[in-house]
């Protein structure tokens, strides 16, 4: 094995380790992601949801399906981490609040985020989902995640802002149709071009 990657499975090996969070982890820590440096697109999204904390599969749920038909690949394209990094905020997780999951624990991107983020070479695409995200991703960007996403071709071709694919996001799909006609069409084209090498 080449030093880098080496270097690559101690960092994952701590990550997977990683208890930093215990107390405050309802359903205990299961640091779930997807890497490897070769990657070309980066999801950078929210937390694992209870599905995807009890599997360990990343994206393991409607949210997936929804986001894997949004980029336009197959499971096989999707679960292949030399094409695809998957990193949430929070790698574990955070349990449940009066109106969904709670947010991803703070304590979770300052530990790991630039270790990871930095050994990625290849990057050529990041699709940067939900609020938390968006804060760490684009900060430069507005506030309100309708408006980052409205604003999507500011970030474009290299980063794409995508509001959460959870089905609890239904109703504001249905209030703005422009995301469907738009920019669903732009990403399943510049995901295809970026795994193509393009």
């Amino acid at each position: 094995m080449n030093p880098v990657m080496n270097e690559v499975k101690v960092l994952l090996s701590e990550v997977r380790g990683c208890t930093h969070c215990s107390m405050h982890l309802p359903h205990g820590t299961r640091p779930v992601l997807q890497y490897h440096p070769s990657a070309k697109i980066l999801i950078a999204g929210q937390a694992p949801g209870r599905k995807v904390h009890e599997s360990g599969i990343p994206f393991n749920d409607a949210s997936g399906d929804r986001l894997r038909d949004w980029m336009g690949v197959t499971k096989e394209v999707f679960y292949d981490s030399t094409q695809i990094a998957i990193l949430p905020m929070g790698f574990c997780y955070p349990g449940t609040g009066p109106s969904g999951d709670l947010p991803p624990r703070t304590e979770c991107a300052p530990l790991w985020r630039e270790k990871l983020l930095s050994r990625l070479n290849n990057l050529k695409l990041t699709l940067v989902i939900g609020e938390f995200a968006q804060a760490y991703h684009l900060p430069e960007a507005s506030s309100s995640v309708t408006s980052r996403v409205e604003a999507w071709r500011d970030h474009w071709p290299n980063a794409v802002p995508l509001p959460h694919p959870s089905p609890r996001n239904n109703i504001w799909l249905r209030r703005n149709p422009w995301f469907a006609q738009d920019v669903v069409p732009a990403l399943q084209q510049r995901t295809a071009e970026v795994l193509r090498g393009e």
